[in-house]
């Protein structure tokens, strides 16, 4: 039987506590930050390929769209044309058309600008990466 405070406990941990070395212990969170890290890339590598998904889809409908309104465009502007050119002469009922579709390029090419600034790629990742600093810097004060 040993005596609490006797030359047997002395060198002992406390009940509870660990018994591994220092070096155990920053092989094993040297282990978990390597864990963590591969975990994070491949959460980024997952999102960016469900984004690229989405936008290729998109990107496809859009262009299809694209050239079927290209085509009623043009043969509306035509239409337009020479319905101007009943009233003035064919090179201004031209110019007319020409620069109201320079109007509405500019103003779609402003809202697609802003839309594209309001993408938030990978919000996922960034969000765990940010709980994982938040744990490191509890387990360090720990």
């Amino acid at each position: 039987m040993t005596v609490p405070g006797s030359h047997e406990t002395a060198g002992r941990a406390p009940d509870g506590a660990d018994d591994r070395s220092l070096g155990d212990l920053l092989g094993d969170i040297a282990s978990n930050l390597t864990t963590m890290v591969k975990d994070e890339l491949e959460l980024a590598k997952t999102e960016a390929k469900q984004e690229a998904a989405k936008a290729g889809k998109g990107a496809g409908l859009l262009g299809g769209a694209g050239v079927a309104g290209h085509l009623a465009l043009l043969f509306g502007s035509l239409a337009l044309m020479f319905m101007l050119d009943s009233w003035m002469h064919t090179g201004w009922a031209a110019l007319i058309v020409t620069a109201l579709w320079a109007v509405v390029a500019a103003a779609m090419a402003a809202t697609g600008r802003t839309e594209l600034k309001k993408m938030n790629a990978l919000e996922t990742t960034q969000k765990t990466i940010k709980e994982d600093v938040q744990w490191a810097k509890q387990q360090k004060n720990s």
